[in-house]
Parts: structure tokens; C-alpha cells; sequence
């Protein structure tokens, strides 16, 4: 393994992707990129200045036009290319995606199907982005709509998926004829490099993708958002700072998808198959060890079967095997820095002073990388900072309800609204419930619900637009309305 690191980082570009062009930021100045499971330096990539991103804003503008002219089929064969070659290079993405991130090897390697689904799913939808035509009640007027490229984007992305959060908002705006300025996460930029890279030699034109990383996050996009060619920013992350670049927005009238934080409920009904539910909790709790929006962050379940579903639960989570994630056996590795591990250990101490219970897990990991174990609680009040904040790590609150009117109040009494799961067998129970929860995705009697076909993003403090699927590919264009005068009438 460690050869083929050492391979893989040797051929890794780690500087700024400016107009097609490997370049390194204006200052000479770089940012180390850590291991969160021995934390230790991988490696340096370039940071960007101010400088350096105005160069890479205008880079795309200029070659916004010609890009919004390629023939949607040529857009669509790039992506189709970019596709199979992130196939082929499914190693080095997911070793890359461990390295720097540190989920366990087998679940890089899932997100690497994953994220490539956004290049292969938009690369079809590239050629199929219809307008509609009529005419006017009165019969004067032919109705015509057409979508264009809504124009250059700013895309500013996570550190918990570095891949598909990166394509699931390039897929789009490549599909759609966009042209863009990618800032990756400064915890996580390799993968969004090797990326760039796997697109260029895909065959994308110079200046479409543009790619700065940088230590300020506020130096790069404050000058980008400020530029009045900019038409659209993507950002995924902190409600905090969304809300702050909401407000940026405002000056230029931006067109903005905002996917943000999260507090999702998983509710276990009475009636659900026990075995089926705890498997979909280790799903939902424990993709990316926790680390992801739509993780279940509050555990609901009916009284009557609580204690069986928490036996069990607890017993999952403590098979699972806690290192790094490049060692074979692991399943569960470090979270993303120090601050992540102490915030987890905070949660938990909050949580027993309000009458909690640990039932497995509530310490830190061994070692000197940023381990936490898996962790359950029982008899966790809504009072409890764990019910109130998004976890991001492999903690699960277990609270009880005893009617399915307080299961639903004890769900919607969050200022979030992501995902939301529901375990039962009761068809007219998964209507009524579904229908009053306030979440803009439920997964029904599964854990895993995010599909690069599926319309992904949330209500309340967790954003609006929506990425992936036919809505995802419609927020990266402008819509126009063709008024044509009928010569007949």
C-alpha cells in the first residue's frame, strides 16, 4: 500500500487549475493536507490569494461563451469519458478520499460509484434538457420556453465526500453548458485535484473547470462573489456560513443552491421488522462514520420496542472496528481533526448531566489520530444538546415516544430539515407520516437514500435548490418564455 501511495501522490497535481493551466498561487504560499488517523502531513497543496482567484474567475468567464455553444452531445461525451475514467482510476480515488479524509478503504471505494454516477447520470441528461411549446388560451400567442446556461458558478464544496460533492455539482453545470471556479475543502482538496485532472484528460476545455484551494476560505470566495459576472453560487456546508453567503448573494441577486446542516430523525415504529431497522440505522448512522448531513442524527422509537431495538443497535455498534482506514478489517475510522473528536466527547457529558444514558461506546479512540468509538445513549431528553445539534460522528441519541402524534412533534421540533428515515410496514402509516414530516427527503424503511437520479436537498435552515436528478440539472440553467405573435390571428 504504501508504494502505491507514493506513486499516487508523485503523479497528484497540487497546484492551483487556472485557465487549463497547473500553476502556483501568486504568493508561492501552500497549505499541508493531514492524515486524520496518524496526523500526519500527506502532503502541500498550493493556496490561493485573492489574486488567484480573480484570475481563475475570469479565466471562466472567458470561456463561458464558448462553452455555453459546444453541442450538448459533445458536453455529454466528456462527461461520459470523465466517467469511465474515474472508474478506471478507482483505486487512486479512494486511497486519496481514506488518505485525507479517513473513511475505511471499502466505503471510498463507495463513494467512488457514487460520485461517478453524477458524471454517467448528467452525461445523459446533457442531450435531453427540454423546453415546452404551445400556445395561449386566447390563441394569439405561441408559447415557447427554452433553457440556456444560467452562466459562470462558484461551487464551494465539503470535506466529508470529496468526490461526489465535487461532481454532483460540476456533472451538472458541465451538462447544462456552465462554466465554473471549484474551492474544495482545505481538510480535503487531493480529490477534488485528481478530479480536474481526470476531466481535463477527458477532454474539457481550458478555463471551464478552475480549481483554488486555499487556508482563507473568505479570500477566495468574497472576491469571486463580489465579480458581477457571477451567476450562481453551490455551496455545501455550515447553515452559519450559508446563511453568510446568502447574504453576499443578495448584492448580485445570485442564483443560489444551498445544501446545509442537518438533524435528521429516524423513527422505529412498533410495527417495524427490528433486525431490518437497526441494520438501517448502522446505514444511516454510520456512512462516512457519521460524518454526513443526512446521517440519522436522532433515534425515535416507539416504547414498546425500545429495549430489543437498543440491545441490538448497541451490539452492531460494537462489532464494528475502529483505526485507520486504510487497514484491512477497519469499518469504522478517525472523524476529521481533533476538534471534531472533543465536540463528540462534549456531547456526551451534556447528554448523561441531562439523565442520558452510554450504553456502548462515550470515550475516545486509542491512538494518535482523531478516533471517537461508536457510541449509544439511551433515555436522551430533547433537552440534550445531542438532540439539538447536528452529531457529525459516530454518536446515536435514543429517544422513546409512545403515540405516532408526539413521534412526529418530537421529529419536526428541529430548525433543520434534510432527511428524515421511517421504519414500518404500514402503508397508510408511511403516507400519513411522511406527508406531515418537515424534510424534503424520507427514506422508507431503508438508511441509505442519496441516488444521483433523486432530487437531494432539504427545507427550513437546510437550504434550498436541489442537486441531482432533472431538478439538479434545471438549477443550473435560466429559463426563457418566447412570446411569438400569432400570424394567423
Amino acid at each position: 500500500m504504501n508504494d502505491k501511495i507514493s506513486t499516487l501522490l508523485a503523479k497528484l497535481n497540487t497546484d492551483l487549475l487556472i485557465d487549463g493551466e497547473w500553476v502556483p498561487g501568486s504568493t508561492g504560499e501552500t497549505l499541508e493536507v493531514l492524515n486524520p488517523a496518524t496526523n500526519e502531513v500527506i502532503t502541500s497543496v498550493a493556496s490561493a490569494t485573492e489574486e488567484d482567484a480573480h484570475r481563475a474567475f475570469a479565466a471562466a468567464c472567458r470561456a463561458q461563451e464558448s462553452w455555453a455553444r459546444t453541442p450538448a452531445r459533445e458536453r455529454s461525451e466528456i462527461l461520459r469519458r470523465a466517467f469511465d475514467l474515474v472508474m478506471e482510476r478507482a483505486e487512486d480515488f479512494a486511497i486519496l478520499m481514506t488518505l485525507e479524509m479517513g473513511k475505511p478503504l471499502a466505503e471510498a471505494y463507495g463513494e467512488v460509484t457514487y460520485g461517478g454516477e453524477f458524471l454517467r447520470w448528467f452525461s445523459e441528461e446533457a442531450v435531453r434538457h427540454y423546453g415546452i411549446s404551445g400556445t395561449t388560451p386566447e390563441g394569439s400567442l405561441h408559447m415557447q420556453t427554452v433553457r440556456h446556461p444560467v452562466g459562470p458558478c462558484f461551487l464551494v464544496t465539503p470535506w466529508n465526500f470529496p468526490l461526489a460533492m465535487a461532481t454532483r455539482k460540476i456533472a451538472p453545470a458541465l451538462a447544462a453548458g456552465c462554466v465554473m471556479v471549484l474551492k474544495p475543502a482545505k481538510q480535503t482538496p487531493l480529490t477534488s485535484l485528481y478530479l480536474a485532472q481526470t476531466l481535463i484528460d477527458a477532454g474539457l476545455p481550458q478555463g471551464v473547470l478552475n480549481v483554488v484551494c486555499g487556508r482563507s476560505a473568505a479570500a477566495i470566495s468574497a472576491p469571486i462573489m463580489a465579480d458581477p459576472r457571477l451567476r450562481k453560487i453551490s455551496f455545501t456546508g455550515s447553515t452559519e456560513v450559508g446563511k453568510s453567503l446568502l447574504k453576499s448573494a443578495a448584492d448580485n441577486v445570485l442564483r443560489t443552491s444551498m445544501e446545509l446542516g442537518g438533524n435528521a430523525p429516524f423513527l422505529v415504529f412498533e410495527d417495524a421488522d427490528i433486525d431490518e431497522a437497526v441494520q438501517g440505522a448502522m446505514a444511516a448512522k454510520l456512512r462516512n462514520i457519521g460524518e454526513a448531513c443526512t446521517a440519522a442524527n436522532r433515534f425515535l422509537v416507539q416504547e414498546s420496542i425500545a429495549a430489543e431495538f437498543t440491545e441490538k443497535f448497541a451490539a452492531a455498534m460494537e462489532d464494528l472496528v475502529l483505526g485507520n482506514g486504510l487497514e484491512e478489517g477497519v469499518t469504522c475510522g478517525p472523524l476529521i481533526d481533533a476538534h471534531a473528536v472533543a465536540n463528540m466527547v462534549a456531547l456526551v457529558e451534556d447528554a448523561v448531566v441531562h439523565g442520558a444514558t452510554a450504553v456502548t461506546g462515550g470515550t475516545r479512540g486509542e491512538g494518535t489520530g482523531n478516533f471517537f468509538a461508536p457510541t449509544v445513549l439511551k433515555n436522551v431528553p430533547p433537552q440534550a444538546r445531542v438532540f439539538r445539534e447536528e452529531i457529525f460522528g459516530p454518536l446515536a441519541p435514543i429517544t422513546t415516544f409512545r403515540t405516532e402524534q408526539e413521534a412526529i412533534a418530537l421529529a419536526n421540533d428541529t430548525e433543520f430539515g434534510l432527511a428524515s428515515y421511517l421504519f414500518t410496514p404500514d402503508h397508510s402509516r408511511i403516507q400519513r407520516v411522511s406527508s406531515q414530516l418537515e424534510f424534503g427527503m424520507v427514506g422508507i424503511n431503508t438508511g441509505v437514500i442519496s441516488n444521483a437520479a433523486a432530487p437531494f436537498g432539504g427545507v427550513k435552515q437546510s437550504g434550498m435548490g436541489r442537486e441531482g436528478g432533472v431538478d439538479g440539472l434545471d438549477d443550473y440553467t435560466r429559463l426563457q418564455y418566447l412570446g411569438i405573435k400569432d400570424p394567423y390571428s
